[in-house]
């Protein structure tokens, strides 16, 4: 199932919303959430209806936490939703250590 949804995000009239998704969001983590996640969930909808989960939100949650499940026994399972996340979340980036928190270097 995860092969087949790696497989979807590819399609080319997929690629192409989620391009026009992502431009429409300019990075902003807000509109992703209100652009490319709900172009990102009809896609998974779309595959994992045949496998028996519901074809809402509800089934590609279920789905993602089924999956996550089995990550930590199976790293083939790990990297393909690795891929699969990578291609519609953006990537994380972490502040430096101790960033932020108003305190001063101890010397």
């Amino acid at each position: 199932v995860l092969a087949e949804g790696i497989k979807a995000f590819g399609a080319p009239e997929n690629a192409q919303r989620m391009e026009e998704a992502r431009d429409n969001a300019c990075n902003d983590m807000g509109k992703m959430l209100q652009f490319l996640l709900p172009v990102a969930t009809q896609i998974q909808q779309d595959v994992i209806k045949a496998y028996g989960f519901s074809s809402d939100g509800e089934g590609v949650l279920k789905f993602a936490r089924l999956i996550k499940s089995y990550e930590s026994q199976d790293p083939e399972i790990a990297s393909m939703s690795g891929k699969l996340k990578a291609m519609f979340l953006p990537p994380m980036t972490l502040p430096p250590h101790g960033a932020g928190t108003g305190g001063v270097a101890a010397s």
